[in-house]
């Protein structure tokens, strides 16, 4: 497997490969006001969009997104912080590692480009992400939870890098 940046030709692919693969769980509705956003992610330049692909070709495995302050979304409250946004993975890739190597991967990125503390929101039936969360070191943190509309709570997680260790953010 390989992971990139990705081109910016490759955008409009990436955008269906997260909506398929949020739809796939019913994790995104059909006619969620969510969709169209979660598709442009990354077409305005602000942030990093990295791909997983086969090193034997084919379609892409999986996706992330990194924005880092002051462009990320409402989690991310100050300079030295960044989110991760968009993890998706193809559902055929799912149980291979995709998810686990992009995590990696996009905290690595977080840390050559500054980051320190790096967050993420998460809908609260997404088990197996939060999970996935966990063992990479994020731990919860309920006090930046937040809801983009009433009645959709979103869960924070953060995780402190360039430290050598996991850990609660700074106040």
């Amino acid at each position: 497997m390989v992971i990139r940046d990705i081109y910016p030709d490759e955008l409009p692919e990436i955008g269906e490969l997260r909506l398929a693969a949020y739809r796939a769980d019913g994790f995104l509705a059909p006619e969620s006001s969510y969709a169209p956003r979660l598709r442009e992610l990354g077409s305005d330049g602000l942030g990093v969009v990295l791909v997983a692909l086969d090193s034997d070709g084919g379609p892409p495995l999986g996706t992330v997104m990194l924005q880092s302050w002051p462009h990320a979304g409402k989690v991310v409250q100050r300079p030295g912080e960044g989110e991760i946004r968009a993890l998706a993975v193809r559902r055929e890739a799912r149980g291979t590692g995709v998810g686990r190597a992009l995590l990696a991967a996009v905290i690595d990125r977080a840390a050559r480009e500054g980051i320190r503390h790096l967050l993420l929101s998460t809908q609260p039936d997404l088990k197996a992400a939060q999970h996935l969360y966990e063992e990479a070191g994020f731990i919860r943190l309920p006090e930046r939870d937040w809801a983009p509309e009433p009645g959709d709570p979103l869960l924070a997680f953060g995780l402190q890098i360039g430290t050598g260790k996991a850990g609660k953010l700074a106040r």
